[in-house]
Protein backbone atom coordinates (compact mmCIF):
# COMPACT_ATOMS: atom_id res chain seq x y z
CA UNK A 1 0.00 0.00 0.00
CA UNK A 2 1.53 3.38 -0.78
CA UNK A 3 0.37 5.03 2.75
CA UNK A 4 -1.72 7.88 1.09
CA UNK A 5 -3.47 7.84 3.79
CA UNK A 6 -0.56 8.92 5.65
CA UNK A 7 0.08 12.58 6.15
CA UNK A 8 3.11 12.30 7.92
CA UNK A 9 4.88 10.48 5.05
CA UNK A 10 6.12 13.99 2.62
CA UNK A 11 4.37 14.10 -0.95
CA UNK A 12 7.64 13.67 -2.55
CA UNK A 13 7.90 10.61 -1.48
CA UNK A 14 4.52 9.09 -2.06
CA UNK A 15 5.17 10.40 -5.92
CA UNK A 16 8.08 7.38 -6.31
CA UNK A 17 6.42 4.81 -4.31
CA UNK A 18 5.12 1.99 -6.76
CA UNK A 19 1.88 0.31 -6.58
CA UNK A 20 1.15 -1.62 -4.05
CA UNK A 21 4.49 -0.58 -1.73
CA UNK A 22 4.28 -0.36 1.76
CA UNK A 23 6.39 1.64 4.22
CA UNK A 24 7.46 -0.56 6.75
CA UNK A 25 9.26 1.97 8.72
CA UNK A 26 9.87 5.64 8.51
CA UNK A 27 12.19 8.14 10.41
CA UNK A 28 11.97 11.89 9.99
CA UNK A 29 14.93 13.85 11.50
CA UNK A 30 15.17 17.55 11.20
CA UNK A 31 19.05 18.61 11.68
CA UNK A 32 19.05 22.41 12.64
CA UNK A 33 17.32 24.73 10.12
CA UNK A 34 17.25 22.60 7.26
CA UNK A 35 14.48 20.61 5.71
CA UNK A 36 13.77 17.12 7.48
CA UNK A 37 15.74 14.13 5.85
CA UNK A 38 13.97 10.52 5.95
CA UNK A 39 15.05 7.18 5.97
CA UNK A 40 12.11 5.11 4.82
CA UNK A 41 12.22 1.14 4.68
CA UNK A 42 9.68 -0.25 2.70
CA UNK A 43 8.77 -4.15 1.67
CA UNK A 44 10.82 -3.38 -1.32
CA UNK A 45 13.22 -1.03 -1.16
CA UNK A 46 15.56 1.41 1.39
CA UNK A 47 14.21 5.27 0.29
CA UNK A 48 16.84 8.06 1.35
CA UNK A 49 15.42 11.46 1.22
CA UNK A 50 16.68 14.96 1.70
CA UNK A 51 14.27 17.30 1.25
CA UNK A 52 15.64 20.84 0.16
CA UNK A 53 14.15 24.68 -0.20
CA UNK A 54 11.56 25.56 -2.56
CA UNK A 55 10.28 22.00 -2.96
CA UNK A 56 13.57 20.54 -4.33
CA UNK A 57 14.74 17.29 -2.45
CA UNK A 58 17.39 14.58 -3.59
CA UNK A 59 15.72 10.76 -3.27
CA UNK A 60 17.83 7.90 -3.79
CA UNK A 61 16.11 4.41 -3.46
CA UNK A 62 17.79 1.04 -3.51
CA UNK A 63 15.91 -2.16 -3.96
CA UNK A 64 16.94 -5.24 -1.47
CA UNK A 65 18.22 -7.13 -4.68
CA UNK A 66 20.55 -4.73 -5.02
CA UNK A 67 21.44 -4.13 -1.41
CA UNK A 68 24.87 -5.38 -0.34
CA UNK A 69 25.23 -4.45 2.98
CA UNK A 70 24.26 -2.46 5.97
CA UNK A 71 26.10 -1.68 8.58
CA UNK A 72 25.16 0.72 11.85
CA UNK A 73 28.16 1.99 14.17
CA UNK A 74 25.73 2.69 17.46
CA UNK A 75 27.54 5.19 19.75
CA UNK A 76 26.99 6.17 23.03
CA UNK A 77 24.38 9.15 21.54
CA UNK A 78 24.21 9.11 18.08
CA UNK A 79 24.71 6.20 15.14
CA UNK A 80 26.46 6.15 12.03
CA UNK A 81 24.43 4.03 9.42
CA UNK A 82 25.99 2.73 5.91
CA UNK A 83 24.01 1.41 3.21
CA UNK A 84 25.94 -0.26 0.62
CA UNK A 85 24.46 -1.53 -2.79
CA UNK A 86 25.83 -3.79 -5.47
CA UNK A 87 26.20 -0.65 -8.15
CA UNK A 88 28.56 1.26 -5.79
CA UNK A 89 26.17 3.32 -4.49
CA UNK A 90 26.89 4.20 -0.62
CA UNK A 91 24.57 6.25 1.47
CA UNK A 92 25.73 7.11 4.93
CA UNK A 93 23.34 8.86 7.38
CA UNK A 94 24.80 10.16 10.60
CA UNK A 95 21.63 11.96 12.38
CA UNK A 96 20.19 9.12 13.85
CA UNK A 97 19.93 8.10 17.61
CA UNK A 98 20.90 5.07 18.56
CA UNK A 99 17.57 2.93 19.37
CA UNK A 100 15.96 4.77 15.94
CA UNK A 101 18.91 2.96 14.15
CA UNK A 102 18.62 -0.35 15.83
CA UNK A 103 14.66 -0.31 14.70
CA UNK A 104 15.52 0.56 10.96
CA UNK A 105 18.17 -2.35 10.93
CA UNK A 106 15.57 -4.67 12.51
CA UNK A 107 12.86 -3.21 9.95
CA UNK A 108 15.39 -4.00 6.90
CA UNK A 109 16.41 -7.60 8.57
CA UNK A 110 12.89 -8.09 8.67
CA UNK A 111 11.63 -7.17 5.38
CA UNK A 112 15.12 -9.04 3.70
CA UNK A 113 13.74 -12.34 5.29
CA UNK A 114 10.29 -11.83 4.39
CA UNK A 115 11.30 -12.04 0.66
CA UNK A 116 14.72 -14.11 0.61
CA UNK A 117 14.67 -17.53 0.58
CA UNK A 118 17.65 -17.81 3.05
CA UNK A 119 17.83 -15.68 5.76
CA UNK A 120 19.98 -12.89 5.92
CA UNK A 121 23.08 -12.41 8.56
CA UNK A 122 23.83 -10.15 11.15
CA UNK A 123 27.36 -10.21 12.67
CA UNK A 124 26.96 -7.61 16.03
CA UNK A 125 30.84 -6.67 17.42
CA UNK A 126 30.10 -4.90 20.90
CA UNK A 127 32.66 -2.30 22.65
CA UNK A 128 32.72 -1.08 25.83
CA UNK A 129 31.20 2.23 24.67
CA UNK A 130 29.84 1.08 21.03
CA UNK A 131 27.74 -1.49 18.94
CA UNK A 132 28.53 -2.23 15.53
CA UNK A 133 25.87 -3.97 13.07
CA UNK A 134 26.50 -5.57 10.11
CA UNK A 135 23.82 -6.85 7.71
CA UNK A 136 24.60 -8.72 4.74
CA UNK A 137 21.93 -10.16 2.27
CA UNK A 138 22.71 -13.77 1.02
CA UNK A 139 25.07 -14.93 -2.29
CA UNK A 140 21.99 -16.16 -3.56
CA UNK A 141 19.17 -13.88 -3.15
CA UNK A 142 16.34 -15.43 -4.80
CA UNK A 143 12.84 -13.68 -3.70
CA UNK A 144 9.93 -15.90 -2.88
CA UNK A 145 7.88 -13.67 -5.23
CA UNK A 146 9.50 -15.48 -8.36
CA UNK A 147 9.25 -19.18 -8.34
CA UNK A 148 12.33 -21.20 -7.70
CA UNK A 149 11.45 -23.44 -10.22
CA UNK A 150 9.98 -22.14 -13.93
CA UNK A 151 7.65 -24.22 -15.28
CA UNK A 152 8.87 -25.67 -19.02
CA UNK A 153 9.02 -23.57 -21.65
CA UNK A 154 6.80 -24.05 -25.02
CA UNK A 155 9.54 -25.64 -28.09
CA UNK A 156 9.69 -22.03 -29.39
CA UNK A 157 8.44 -19.29 -27.09
CA UNK A 158 7.96 -15.87 -29.06
CA UNK A 159 11.19 -13.41 -28.75
CA UNK A 160 8.97 -10.62 -28.18
CA UNK A 161 7.33 -12.74 -25.51
CA UNK A 162 10.74 -13.63 -24.10
CA UNK A 163 12.01 -9.74 -24.29
CA UNK A 164 8.88 -8.73 -22.63
CA UNK A 165 9.58 -11.16 -19.43
CA UNK A 166 13.09 -9.88 -19.41
CA UNK A 167 12.47 -6.40 -19.07
CA UNK A 168 9.89 -7.12 -16.43
CA UNK A 169 13.22 -9.26 -14.51
CA UNK A 170 14.91 -6.13 -14.77
CA UNK A 171 12.29 -3.71 -14.04
CA UNK A 172 11.86 -5.72 -10.40
CA UNK A 173 15.62 -5.27 -9.78
CA UNK A 174 15.98 -8.91 -10.33
CA UNK A 175 18.31 -8.58 -12.54
CA UNK A 176 21.20 -6.68 -13.11
CA UNK A 177 21.70 -3.98 -16.13
CA UNK A 178 24.84 -5.66 -17.45
CA UNK A 179 22.61 -9.27 -17.56
CA UNK A 180 19.41 -7.49 -19.24
CA UNK A 181 21.50 -5.99 -22.23
CA UNK A 182 23.35 -9.12 -22.62
CA UNK A 183 20.23 -10.97 -22.61
CA UNK A 184 18.01 -8.46 -24.71
CA UNK A 185 21.24 -8.26 -27.74
CA UNK A 186 20.97 -12.38 -27.94
CA UNK A 187 16.86 -11.49 -28.13
CA UNK A 188 17.03 -9.52 -30.64
CA UNK A 189 19.32 -11.32 -32.74
CA UNK A 190 16.82 -14.28 -32.94
CA UNK A 191 14.28 -11.63 -34.29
Amino acid sequence: MANEENPELPKSVLRHLEPGEEVLFSIRKKISVEKPKWLLVTDRRIIYLDEKLLGRYDLRAIPYQKLEQVTVKLGLVSSEFVIESEENITLKLGWMDKEEARRAINAIKDALNAIAVEPVSIGVKKGLTSETWTLRKPKEFITRTVPAHQPEAPQREDPVEKLKKLKELYDLGIISQEEYEEKRKKLLEEL
